[in-house]
């Protein structure tokens, strides 16, 4: 029997990495409605200007969560997490979870040094340097700032294969110098097989993505539902995706309905 009322989860990113999160916790709580809302209209977040940024996130995520009276909001995205949370969390009245590099637990599984590989916005953060600056403890941290991953991640999503001369490549400054590296943007897990491989398989990857999912659970389930049908997925973007048949396949394994288009007139 169908419960009256399942929680609802909106997982919001400018593009299609936050579904990594989205694995995550639906992998710890199948039972509940989904609502995944990418801006791609503004994608990279990394080259917006913040205010803009702050603006575009407010209303598309506070209208999102009227409509559908949604439950919980999750920003799985690192450039829009360090920006938005304050008015974000000022504006609804519901939990809003964020993410944030895993620098704490790569530095206390390190012997060798840690990689945070970002965004070039996150690399160059205040916010970033403050979280090394805390939690490193006192080992080297190298940063490594891409956008070519991020589209990399875009494209694997939509069925097209990762060149793994390219990758590594670009991941060439942290071969050797680290034992554990961060995957400091939500996109990045989408690649992670890739990334191992590239950086030569003896490196330990760590993402945030499992523990949004314990938060999320914590916030949420505290009265335990005992609930244990799959919930609804649906997904929507600010702008008609590129290759939309194709990300559409990808997204159909996932679960999800075909993306639907999502206008907000104040954006």
């Amino acid at each position: 029997m169908r419960v009256a009322s399942k929680k609802k989860v909106l997982v919001f990113d400018s593009g299609v990495g936050g579904l990594s999160v989205f694995q995550e916790i639906h992998r710890l709580l199948p039972q509940l409605d989904y609502l995944y809302l990418f801006d791609n209209q503004a994608y990279p977040y990394g080259e917006l200007d913040q205010a803009v940024l702050i603006s575009r996130v407010n209303q598309l995520v506070s209208s999102l969560v009227e409509e559908h009276q949604v439950d919980i909001v999750v920003i799985a995205c690192n450039t829009a997490s360090t920006i938005v949370l304050p008015s974000l969390r000022e504006n609804l009245s519901i939990p809003v979870v964020g993410v944030v590099p895993a620098i704490k637990p790569a530095s206390l599984l390190a012997s060798k040094g840690v990689g945070l590989i970002a965004t070039p916005a996150t690399v160059t953060r205040q916010y970033t340097h403050e979280l090394i600056r805390d939690f490193a403890q006192g080992k080297p941290v190298e940063l490594l700032g891409s956008t070519r991953l991020v589209d990399m991640a875009e494209e694997k999503l939509r069925g097209n294969s990762v060149s793994l001369d390219e990758l590594t490549k670009i991941l060439l400054p942290l071969r050797d110098k680290v034992d554990v590296a961060v995957l400091g943007c939500t996109h990045f897990p989408l690649i992670k097989e890739e990334i191992h491989q590239a950086l030569g398989g003896d490196v330990t990857l760590i993402d945030s993505g499992a523990a949004i999912a314990r938060r999320v659970k914590a916030l949420l389930l505290s009265d335990e539902i005992e609930d244990t049908e799959e919930g609804s997925k649906s997904i929507y973007a600010s702008a008609t995706p590129w290759q939309e048949d194709a990300l559409n396949i990808c997204l159909k394994k996932l679960g999800f309905n075909p993306v639907l288009v999502y206008h907000h007139p104040g954006v």
